[in-house]
């Protein structure tokens, strides 16, 4: 089997998490290369759902190695308490499951940051969930930043944690005018972190280039979406790391030479979370009946997702940024009900005409989707389980997606269910 990045090609929720489940059979290692708590991947498997947020998807396999890499943002008390929770459920956690030291933690100072600097944009805000991700990024890019390493090192840590405690809690006085944190109870509450996940923690790189040199193949697990992504996303209604594939090298320690696929998901239809524009965004009539029936509330947050047509021009960008090999489509079901389906095949800005995915934001929120119209099919396809079982108006849409966006489809999901998804 060879190594495989899977990312999500529009603004994430993709379901990934089922398609990666999917694949995780025929692999040996499963690694997350960046995010953080910020993201949940949801598998349903005989009915039993399962939300995970750090652990990869391929934990519900217990013969997998499951490995967080160091691009990832740990938030110790987020991931302890979902350990916790997949121990209850029956989950094996213990011996296949790696941290990577070199990955940053977040800390409350990190939370209280994200939350303040949200309120302040007012009108500008992000959409940010507030759980320290973009914050814990900054101080890994400034230099400041704690690192998994450095809490098993204890004059270190001490000495770290304390100069972030002092820089953060004057900002919090002097700009927010609020209160800051005490040392003395950060410091012993992460101290106790660190004997509960000490078990866990890997130098990732070491771990993931051995298990190749014997043989084994690894699924890179992205989180979040192409169009999230920090540098390629649409910026800055964006996360704060770099969710295309090109981030699973850095944040794992994997060469790109030991890459040899690479796989997009890709929902049938468009949805976003949060702010930012949406070129092919629905009515609100047609934005309910396509959030219930999807059932599109974030995993992590609860929010209600944007929903819209199935953006060619979008995922065909994300096709080439990806160097993507195939597409994975999800949720077709969702679409059943619909006598008419669109496809966005290009932007009006003005009275021009563009088929590119533009970089300027204010181009961006300025664009008119261009349609194509196909009739729907009408009928339930949640009990098919071969590709060319499905209706003949339904192979029609998903040929001429492929066409637009230069990258053939493999796996169609016609459901949440494990079961509910087949090859092509």
């Amino acid at each position: 089997m060879p190594n495989i990045i899977l990312v999500g090609t529009q603004w994430g929720d993709e379901g990934k998490g089922k398609i990666i489940d999917m694949i995780t059979q025929d692999v040996d290692y499963v690694v997350r290369f960046q995010g953080g708590n910020n993201a949940g991947h949801t598998v349903v498997v005989d009915g039993r759902q399962f939300i995970l947020h750090l652990v990869p998807s391929g934990i519900l396999h217990e013969d997998k190695i499951c490995v967080i890499g160091n691009g990832v943002v740990v938030d110790p008390e987020v991931l302890i308490e979902e350990i916790k929770s997949l121990k209850k459920k029956g989950i094996k956690v213990d011996t296949n499951l790696l941290i990577s030291d070199q990955a940053h933690i977040i800390f409350p100072y990190h939370k209280m940051m994200d939350k303040l600097r949200e309120a302040q944009k007012g009108k500008g805000k992000i959409g940010t969930t507030g759980r320290g991700i973009g914050p814990c990024y900054t101080d890994k890019a400034s230099r400041c930043g704690i690192r998994l390493a450095d809490l098993f090192n204890d004059s270190v840590f001490h000495d770290k944690l304390k100069e972030n405690i002092d820089e953060k809690n004057t900002i919090f006085c002097k700009v927010y005018g609020c209160d800051g944190f005490s040392f003395d109870e950060v410091y012993k509450q992460y101290k106790k972190y660190r004997q509960y996940l000490k078990k866990h923690i890997c130098n990732c790189s070491q771990v993931l280039n051995d298990a190749i040199a014997i043989g084994k193949s690894i699924l890179f697990e992205g989180a979040q979406g192409t169009f999230l992504d920090i540098d390629h996303g649409t910026y800055p209604f964006v996360t704060s790391s770099n969710s295309t594939a090109g981030g699973a090298v850095i944040g794992t320690g994997v060469g790109p030479k030991r890459i040899d696929k690479v796989i997009g998901v890709a929902k049938a239809y468009t949805t976003r979370v949060g702010e930012g524009p949406f070129p092919t965004e629905f009515s609100s009539v047609m934005m309910e009946k396509i959030r219930t029936k999807g059932k599109e509330f974030g995993a992590t947050t609860g929010r209600p997702r944007r929903c819209g047509w199935f953006d060619a021009v979008l995922v065909k960008h994300s096709v080439r940024l990806n160097s993507i090999d195939e597409i994975v489509i999800t949720k077709l079901d969702v679409l059943d009900e619909c006598k008419k389906i669109k496809i966005c095949v290009g932007y009006r800005i003005g009275k021009r005409l563009i088929r590119y995915f533009p970089s300027d934001i204010g181009s961006l929120w300025r664009c008119k989707p261009v349609y194509e119209e196909l009739p729907g099919w009408y009928q339930d396809t949640t009990r098919i389980t071969k590709y060319e079982n499905l209706p003949q108006k339904a192979l029609k849409y998903l040929n001429r997606i492929s066409e637009l966006i230069g990258a053939g489809i493999s796996i169609v999901s016609v459901g949440s269910d494990r079961k509910q998804a087949f090859k092509v």
